[in-house]
């Protein structure tokens, strides 16, 4: 059967912050599916800081949006129609057709629906967030036992993960950053950091310091920027950093000078390893051991942050771009 389906497409190529010309709605007439392919009913969809990077005409590790096309991101959804064999209707499954009611996809994961647990929990908590909050933690950046670990971005979707994670995992002290004082009131009270602190209350060198009298072992970067060069002088010898993201920069229309104390990789001996999730697939399974082990028993605090409506998909883009959720952005179809 066809179907009426709505989808966001990339108008243009936002210079800067996107805004309202950088979207459009589109009305389409979806086939049936054909042989290998599924029709789904998109029930959640996610939004997250690498789509940014896919809307400039640039070479990177994932192609570029196309203008005029359908954006593209993780998504969960309901099978509609199916010509998969051991795929039925009603079937729960991921894939990255998302910023559209309705797709056809050959290439999704059949889910296993998890009594009491949102279906969003696979675009976060059971996702690639925390697949990159576990990989960056232990794999990038050798965690061990006993080590103080600092987080940017420490509220958002990985950021959170990546201090519950370290402290389940023994770190001797936890520290985060965050853009209010109730998220920093959220890591501390819900999430279990032992300490953090508003970038916006000052020098984000000085409120590092403050909370790291002896400096920290491994630096979790979410955020570039003076987030990066702060780290790079509590690190302390040896000390290593993850680098996942570099949020600070991505609408910057013109490249802004990096850390001014470079140096201090080599007079530390420090340690910086970029990776993309995209990569570590192979550690999936036993995330999913840890991770699903902790949710499961109440020891990890899941947050998530909902807007609701497809037509809403931009404005819960730029909120999560600019700090406004706690835990995953998430819309719900």
């Amino acid at each position: 059967m066809s179907v009426t389906a709505q989808e966001i497409r990339l108008r243009s190529r936002p210079k800067g912050w996107p805004d309202d010309d950088t979207f459009e709605f589109a009305t389409v007439e979806l086939p049936s599916p054909g042989d290998g392919e599924v029709l789904v009913r998109n029930t959640f969809m996610s939004v997250d800081p690498y789509m940014r990077g896919r809307m400039n005409d640039v070479k990177s590790y994932v192609p570029p949006y196309q203008l005029g096309k359908a954006l593209e991101g993780g998504a969960v959804g309901e099978v509609v129609e199916s010509n998969v064999e051991g795929t039925s209707p009603g079937d729960l499954v991921l894939h990255n057709l998302g910023w559209r009611s309705h797709a056809v996809v050959s290439a999704f994961t059949k889910l296993q629906p998890i009594e009491g647990v949102s279906p969003s929990r696979f675009l976060g908590a059971l996702g690639m967030p925390a697949l990159t909050a576990y990989v960056g933690l232990l794999d990038i950046a050798s965690f061990k036992p006993d080590e103080t670990v600092f987080v940017s971005g420490a509220a958002g979707a990985v950021g959170n993960l990546v201090g519950q994670i370290a402290k389940l995992k023994g770190a001797k002290r936890v520290i985060g950053s965050a853009g209010s004082a109730e998220k920093v009131e959220h890591l501390t009270s819900k999430l279990g950091f032992d300490a953090a602190f508003n970038y916006r209350d000052g020098n984000v060198t000085e409120l590092l310091a403050a909370e790291a009298p002896d400096g920290i072992d491994v630096y979790f970067d979410n955020v570039g920027g003076d987030h990066l060069e702060a780290a790079l002088w509590s690190l302390n010898t040896h000390g290593r950093v993850a680098a996942c993201g570099s949020i600070s920069t991505y609408n910057e229309e013109k490249l802004q000078p990096g850390p001014r104390n470079l140096h201090l990789i080599v007079a530390k001996r420090l340690s910086i390893r970029g990776f993309i999730i995209l990569d570590h697939g192979d550690r999936f399974s036993a995330m999913m051991k840890d991770v699903g082990g902790w949710l499961a028993d109440g020891q990890l605090v899941v947050e998530e942050t909902v807007v609701d409506g497809l037509d809403n998909a931009p404005a819960a883009f730029l909120g999560m771009l600019r700090g406004e959720n706690t835990g995953k952005m998430i819309v719900r179809l």
